[in-house]
């Protein structure tokens, strides 16, 4: 009896010890020792909680004896411990290196971010929600070291120029863009249904052999995920747009006294006699420009079971232009799948499917005559529908709401792509795949020329009508089998073997016609089948393609340790595009790494977490040829047959058999740090890259070859050379300053200097155009970059006629020069002023191209900034119709009007003058930086969503290329056409609009 009382008060007591409560505290570090402050620590299964203080310790009083407390920190693994005692706790909180062990799409494979030994950059799917851009491409802008991003037109649907450090070539120079293994475009897919874009910079991309010189965007879409219930997210938006500046122009009162100026100075009757009742007049700008809407809807459904995954998502896009929205705007529609099972333990089916379609109407624009060129040209005394008929404003100036009125035109394409994926794990670590993936693009469009007339002379009259119909089959598509093996050998050697082959073939054909006299000069009746007028000359045209690739590739991937990090790449490659002996070549590439942060010297630092150095050297190729090595009967000829004059057709360009693809050989030394309890992240990159045999079009040989003939042409041949070199930083800090309040910082800086080194035979190539009847402004030469501007340097005003008499003489341009006009640099000190003085005044690729991105989190909030820099390069202002009645700029309010007036701006005359020729007078200083999104968004708190049944809901609103700071005149100083040679030449870009935004992300 005495023993049993005994258990039973022992037990007592012992209930009683477990149930009751006791203070406890402690500090919380890191691994190093050092307090962290705002540590959370949470009793599990209860609301008691409390966090650290500034020095890392915290007190929790009432904590049930044998309770869980759970210790955790933003970047740190969650520390669970069970209380025993009341006695003060060291806790010490592992570094949670998940943003290190990060996968990376590499190309055939993947890579933990830390393994990484190539120069790559990340873009992730919470940035493409932060932009919500309206063409994937404009992701990359600002957010990647290396990348710049433009666009030749700011009009809806508007196709956007990538290139990576720099320009290379005189060609494209375009990267190659992988989409879930299969070779496609940007613009064909909804940026909702991308996950992440990693961009390969350096020769780590040789594993693409002939097509990887210019950089590779390899794209992962969504996908679901298994074991979880599906769920359906929608993010829409919907907008108003609006023009982002109207140029300063004269209004009608200015423009009639400057042109009043200009007549008398030239001894001619004055144009506006009566200025008094002229008022500001028509700003055909604002008659261009007005407020348009964007709309956007995505939907998609996500899960998995056991055994299988499921992405389903579909957009709509519609986008109204900021000019005749009726005649300008762009509607796209995506319907995306992807599906993944496991058919059995070894082998697993991987399929995704994207139908896109697209129809869009344009404006003619960034050209002479287009209709933005002209609201900035015609007279501000002209009414809204008052046309120049007596050609007082030249032959290319008219009304521009006319000519939007009679412009017509319409654009649909229809896309379906997607890839079929098998994975084999014949044993472990060993695994073989083989994926094919498709594209068929077929686009059709239509244009509508109407019988109409602007005034006497005008080069838009049109006294016929008609009506051109073009149809475009476009196919791919790229197959790929290749085996991994991966294998751990005594414990430290870890290898990677990927063997593998592909075949690639893109073909499809073109057709095109052209009616005349269409039925009541009307849109509605604008069709070949109705249009019946004949033609003397041929009004259909066609043309087929035909492109094949063959490769094989392999690639080793060593660490030692985890420390010692080695790659090798070779790939064998053979193209159709060139001749028989020329068409086959192999490219190579190593890369290596070392974690110097796992030395024994490192491995306790209490600053740096993560530190890397690493290499790589390697060839790429870049093919842009295409049949140079054959004769084509392209050429026009006209023969007699049966006594009558036939016209047909004769050898086009000379062929060159021993044209082949570009070769890059690209060095890279990078160097990646994470400091600060991996807060601080630093990515650094010197890189070096020599382009050698570029393909000179048209390139000088003996003339008894024909290539002046009709039609014919000089041959295209590998003979050039060039060097970029650059470094780059990418700098991206986080911080949690508590449960409520979080933010982050990321900045991207390049800078890069491109040169040509070598050209054979001194040869000299030239494009671009400026005004009518000048010659080429832009060119290609040794020791200057790609497509810089060259033209007359100027050296101010001449303010007397002294100053005039004592210069060289300008005779030789054309015309003397008098007092008030532009003052020409005698480069090459010969004494006079002639064509041969032209010099290098300007270049159109930037010296630094920067992004700067900011977001912070409080409570249920969330605000976040882009922006995007450019700085050091120039843009030719060539939106000016070299005619003297024309509208101008209000620079010429500063004219010079007598002595010491200005020594900037020339004088306004009628008479000749060689003001007007290209000189720098005409490129701008076209730096910039803009504010290129800023966006607040508010979250429901989770235990009102939660009561609601959902699992996200939040609205937002944002702006869209807020603002631009720069010194440029003209409406878009990042807007480019994108060629090589002739690229930043304005001819009044249509510009880019500010875009007001309400958006909506939900998710159930």
């Amino acid at each position: 009896m005495r023993h049993t009382l005994f258990k039973i008060l022992a037990l007592f007591f012992m209930a009683y010890s477990g149930a009751q409560n006791i203070d406890i505290s402690g500090n919380v570090q890191d691994g190093s020792g050092f307090p962290i402050p705002g540590a959370n620590i949470i009793v599990n299964n209860s609301t008691k909680g409390t966090t650290t203080d500034f020095d890392g310790n915290f007190v929790l009083s009432g904590v049930k004896n044998g309770a869980t407390i759970s210790v955790s920190y933003i970047g740190y693994i969650t520390q669970e411990l069970v209380i025993t005692s009341n006695k003060s706790l060291t806790i010490q909180l592992k570094e949670d290196l998940a943003q290190l062990d990060e996968v990376v799409v590499v190309g055939y494979g993947t890579q933990k971010k830390k393994d990484v030994t190539g120069a790559v950059s990340i873009v992730s799917a919470a940035t493409l929600e932060d932009l919500r851009p309206v063409d994937a491409a404009q992701a990359l802008q600002g957010t990647s070291a290396g990348v710049s991003v433009t666009s030749p037109s700011g009009s809806p649907g508007g196709n956007f120029n990538i290139l990576i450090r720099g320009v290379s070539s005189n060609g494209d120079n375009g990267p190659l863009v992988i989409i879930d293994g299969y070779k496609g475009d940007l613009n064909s897919i909804n940026p909702s249904d991308i996950e992440t874009f990693s961009i390969l910079k350096d020769a780590q991309a040789a594993i693409y052999g002939i097509q990887g010189a210019n950089g590779v965007v390899l794209v992962t879409t969504k996908q679901g995920k298994k074991n979880s219930a599906a769920k359906i997210s929608y993010n829409g938006y919907t907008g108003i747009q609006e023009t982002t500046r109207e140029l300063p122009y004269l209004n009608a009162t200015e423009y009639a006294l400057i042109l009043n100026e200009s007549y008398a100075a030239n001894g001619q009757a004055l144009p506006y006699p009566n200025i008094s009742g002229l008022g500001t007049g028509i700003n055909w700008q604002s008659e261009l420009f007005d407020q348009a809407p964007i709309t956007s809807h995505n939907l998609s459904v996500t899960g998995g079971g056991e055994k299988s995954t499921y992405y389903f998502g579909g957009s709509v896009l519609e986008q109204d232009g900021i000019i005749a929205s009726d005649k300008s705007n762009f509607s796209r529609a995506n319907a995306k799948i992807k599906l993944g099972f496991d058919i059995t333990e070894k082998l697993k089916f991987t399929t995704s499917a994207n139908y896109f379609n697209n129809n869009r109407k344009t404006i003619g624009e960034n050209a002479l005559g287009t209709p933005l060129f002209n609201a900035l040209n015609y007279a501000p005394t002209y009414s809204i529908d008052q046309q120049d008929t007596s050609g007082f404003l030249g032959n290319e100036v008219v009304n521009p709401i006319s000519q939007i009125s009679n412009t017509f035109n319409k654009y649909s394409g229809n896309s379906i792509e997607g890839t079929f994926q098998l994975e084999y794990e014949a044993f472990e670590g060993f695994k073989v795949t083989s994926r094919i993936g498709l594209k068929s693009y077929n686009d059709n469009k239509k244009e509508f020329f109407p019988i109409v007339g602007y005034g006497s002379g005008k080069v838009f009259n049109n006294d016929r009508s008609s009506v051109i119909q073009t149809q475009n089959t476009n196919n791919s598509y790229t197959w790929d089998t290749f085996a991994t093996y991966n294998k751990v050998f005594n414990e430290k050697h870890n290898t990677t073997f990927t063997l593998g082959t592909s075949a690639q073939r893109a073909w499809g054909d073109n057709l095109q016609g052209t009616g005349f006299d269409v039925p009541n000069n009307s849109w509605e009746f604008a069709d070949i089948s109705l249009a019946n007028g004949l033609s003397e000359a041929k009004s259909t045209s066609s043309y087929i393609y035909d492109s094949r690739l063959s490769s094989y590739f392999g690639r080793l991937q060593y660490d030692y340790d985890s420390k010692y990090l080695l790659s090798a790449m070779v790939r064998r490659d053979g193209s159709s595009d060139f001749s028989p002996e020329n068409r086959i070549d192999y490219f190579y590439s190593a890369t290596g790494g070392w974690k110097i942060s796992d030395e024994d010297f490192l491995k306790d630092s209490e600053v740096i977490n993560f530190l890397k150095l690493r290499a790589s050297y390697g060839t790429l190729g870049n093919n842009v040829g295409d049949d140079l090595y054959r004769a084509l009967l392209s050429g026009e000829a006209t023969y007699v047959l049966d006594g009558t004059l036939v016209t047909g057709t004769a050898n086009g360009r000379i062929p060159n058999p021993e044209a082949s693809w570009e070769t890059a050989e690209k060095l890279d030394i990078g160097l990646d740090m994470n400091l600060f309890n991996n807060k601080l992240e630093i990515v650094a990159d010197y890189f070096i890259e020599d382009r050698n045999d570029l393909l000179i079009e048209n390139f000088p040989i003996s003339g008894i070859l024909g290539g002046g003939a009709p039609g014919a042409g000089l041959p295209t041949v590998n003979a050039g050379t060039t060097r970029n070199r650059g470094v780059e930083l990418f700098l991206n800090y986080k911080e949690s300053v508590s449960d409520d309040f979080s933010y982050g910082v990321s900045y991207n800086v390049t800078k890069i200097n491109g040169e040509v080194t070598a050209v054979s035979n001194g040869v000299v190539s030239e494009g671009g155009s400026f005004s009518v009847g000048q010659p080429s402004i832009a060119r290609m030469e040794v020791g200057q970059p790609i497509g810089y501007f060259y033209g007359l340097k100027s050296d101010g005003i001449f303010q007397n006629q002294a100053e005039v008499d004592a210069a060289p003489s300008q005779v030789g341009l054309g015309s003397a020069a008098a007092p008030g006009d532009i003052r020409f640099v005698d480069v090459n000190e010969d004494g006079e002023i002639t064509i041969d003085d032209r010099t290098d005044i300007g270049k159109p690729q930037a010296d630094y191209i920067m992004g700067l991105n900011f977001n912070f989190n409080y409570k249920n909030f969330d605000f976040s900034a882009y922006m995007y820099a450019e700085l050091g390069k120039e843009t030719v202002r060539n939106y000016e119709r070299d005619q003297p009645n024309v509208n101008r700029l209000s620079l010429y309010l500063d004219r010079w009007t007598g002595e010491g007036t200005s020594n900037s701006v020339p004088r306004a005359t009628t008479g000749a003058t060689t003001n007007k020729l290209f000189s720098d007078f005409y490129v701008e200083d076209s730096s910039f930086l803009r504010m290129q999104n800023i966006q607040l968004g508010y979250s429901l708190p989770q235990d009102v969503i939660d009561k609601l049944g959902i699992s996200k809901f939040r609205i937002y609103t944002k702006v869209n290329n807020a603002f631009t700071l720069t010194k440029y005149r003209g409406y878009d100083p990042a807007a480019t056409n994108g060629d090589a040679i002739g690229g930043g030449i304005d001819y009044g870009f249509y510009p880019i609009s500010r875009q007001f935004i309400l958006g909506l992300n939900l998710s159930i």
